[in-house]
């Protein structure tokens, strides 16, 4: 796609993004307190703590590729839209391949929540690749 194209996709995207959200968090909030529905308000704000996490795992890749990760042939980087941040840190985390400062970094996430890193891979995202890149050869 070229690049005017997919800038000015981005742009209206993200208009609407920053124009709406408020109204469908405020909603969600109102909707789900007044239902007293505390359970599915949980899982909503789980998710959208995961869907900003997957964001700016792609938003972030090339700050986070360059300050927390050290590269090598095992190096899994970050940027797949579908994954989070944490499980790109777990994953180098087990081949050591995260800086002093990624390491720093597990260490805070390990503090709030025990193997958050590690407990965050998400196996499926390497499968899918690689059965996109089996795909690709046949």
């Amino acid at each position: 796609m070229p690049l005017g194209k997919s800038l000015l996709l981005f742009c209206i995207a993200f208009l609407l993004f920053m124009t709406t959200a408020p109204f469908g968090f405020l909603y969600a909030v109102i909707r789900q307190s007044c239902a007293k529905r505390v359970h599915s308000l949980s899982v909503y704000f789980l998710e959208l703590a995961l869907a900003l996490d997957n964001a700016g795992n792609v938003l972030m890749q090339h700050v986070l590729n360059d300050a927390l990760l050290i590269k090598n042939e095992q190096t899994y980087y970050f940027g797949n839209k579908m994954e989070t941040i944490s499980s790109v840190i777990g994953k180098n985390g087990l081949t050591h391949t995260l800086s002093r400062l990624g390491l720093a970094l597990n260490g805070f996430l390990h503090w709030i929540d025990k193997d958050h890193a590690f407990n965050s891979i998400n196996y499926d995202v390497k499968l899918w690749k690689q059965k996109a890149s089996e795909i690709q050869v046949n």
